[in-house]
């Protein structure tokens, strides 16, 4: 085998050589330029490119905000790329893949493997997916160019800028771009239509009262993503595959708000979910604990990694806990991702698409009579009660967490693993929390949207039947072993 020396200078007289080499149009930053020899990866406290990019994506959340199911999207998109630059790299220098790609794996051509081809490889692909995805001002959305973000951040990890000439570039990285980028080309995900709710008790409507002004919701206009449930799925045949069907069987509004059940429902989220108590509602039936996971899972205001990110963060800390090497860990990232995009599409399309879009609590037990004062644990970052801006049926974290735990327990064969994880939420009083299965901290996500006011139990419940109904899709479906 030829020397680490060796092996970069001849990389750096073919990247000389090839300087003149045209690229494949990919919409992203991939020139060429001749440069000296690639410079050594820096030492990283995060040693996986999969959970450094990882990292990076999660950051970006942080920073530009918005609604969970395009940050879902984008890590799909990431992930999946990921995934096949990571088959292509061990089909070309491992001769073998043990798991089938999500579009392509490239069999490219490649003159000599050097010891930090893997890493680049990986890291160029999600370099350039983020920078398609974040590096420009967006129509219809609010991202702002994230691009010097995603150059330090690349830098950092590699010595060079991302603009430098790299071989990997023309042989493998260029093709895993488009591919990804074709794909979503023209998916539905940009929508420029207005959503407008019915206007009769147990509708949704905005949730800005008088008390709890929160300009990002003030307008029924303002309902984050309303058209999302019609997104070309990554793995579904349509949003609407595995549809809940709880609040349809009441046929119309007044039989829903009429019935027994509905009446306990709101009575529980009630009683568990007021932020203090009032004359009307004199007891919070929340223990310690439920507040402590209340906050643990909440996660949605801007600044944190919302739902998405906490669910790539848990694979990662549960990836780590169980030492899983760089191509493991791109499928289960890949594999996660894939359902917590179709995860937000199906729960967009439960929330507007169907013939109840449900209203929130704070809606259903001020407008219903029970208590004009009651408020919702949950508060924005200035200390203000709000509530997500969109229907509440069903949870979105409910089901996110349920397909995180659906794709977990499936990968790793059990669901009776004990972890660790971790949240950003600044409000959070106890930063880690101890689970025994993937199925507990899914359940416990998904009752803290209760404990925080802003769902009805049955949200969560068939919240968490429809994530892990996409987690058996996705498995069974995508990227399943050879």
């Amino acid at each position: 085998m030829p020397t680490n020396t060796h092996s970069r200078r001849v990389r750096t007289a073919i990247r000389q050589r090839a300087a003149a080499v045209v690229l494949a149009a990919t919409g992203s930053v991939l020139a060429a330029a001749p440069q000296p020899a690639h410079a050594a990866i820096p030492a990283q406290s995060i040693a996986d490119p999969v959970h450094y990019w990882n990292d990076v994506l999660q950051n970006v959340f942080r920073r530009v905000g918005g609604g969970p199911v395009p940050m879902a999207r984008a890590a799909a998109m990431m992930n999946a790329a990921i995934y096949d630059a990571e088959s292509s790299y061990q089909l070309k220098w491992k001769g073998r893949m043990t798991s089938e790609a999500y579009i392509h794996a490239a069999n490219y051509s490649g003159w000599l493997e050097g010891p930090d081809e893997e890493e680049r490889v990986i890291g160029r692909t999600a370099y350039n997916i983020l920078l398609n995805l974040y590096g420009n001002q967006q129509t219809g959305t609010t991202y702002q160019d994230q691009t010097t973000y995603l150059d330090s951040r690349f830098t950092e990890r590699f010595g060079t800028k991302p603009t430098d000439f790299d071989l990997v570039d023309v042989s493998v990285v260029g093709t895993m771009v488009k591919q990804m980028t074709d794909a979503r080309s023209g998916d539905g995900s940009v929508n420029p239509q207005v959503y407008s709710p019915d206007d009769k008790p147990g509708a949704w409507r905005a949730t800005s009262y008088p008390d709890m002004v929160d300009a990002k919701c003030d307008e029924d206009s303002d309902a984050i993503n309303p058209f999302w449930g019609q997104v070309k799925p990554f793995s579904l045949t349509s949003g609407s595959q595995f549809r809940p069907t709880t609040l349809t069987q009441y046929g119309t509004y007044e039989n829903l708000l009429a019935s027994d059940e509905y009446k306990r429902q709101v009575d529980a989220v009630r009683r568990a979910g007021a932020d203090q108590p009032t004359a009307a509602t004199p007891t919070v039936t929340r223990t310690p604990d439920q507040l402590a996971a209340a906050w643990f899972w909440a996660n949605d205001n801007d600044g944190t990694y919302k739902p998405p990110g906490q669910m790539l963060q848990a694979t990662r800390e549960v990836s780590k806990a169980r030492g899983l090497g760089v191509y493991a860990n791109a499928r289960l990232f890949a594999l996660v991702s894939l359902a917590l995009a179709d995860t937000g599409i199906a729960v967009r399309d439960a929330k507007f698409a169907t013939p109840m879009d449900l209203w929130r609590p704070v809606s259903a037990i001020r407008e219903g009579g029970l208590d004009p004062h009651w408020k919702p644990l949950l508060k924005n970052n200035d200390g203000v009660n709000v509530n997500p801006c969109f229907p509440a049926y069903v949870s979105g974290h409910a089901s996110f967490g349920a397909a995180w735990a659906g794709v977990m327990k499936r990968y790793f064969g059990s669901d009776n693993i004990s972890f660790d994880l971790t949240t950003d939420e600044p409000r959070a009083t106890i930063k880690t929390r101890h689970f025994t299965s993937f199925s507990a901290a899914a359940k416990e996500d998904a009752d803290s949207r209760i404990w925080l006011g802003v769902h009805f139990p049955w949200d969560a419940t068939d919240g968490l039947a429809l994530g892990d109904k996409i987690a058996g899709q996705v498995f069974s479906t995508k990227l399943r072993t050879l």
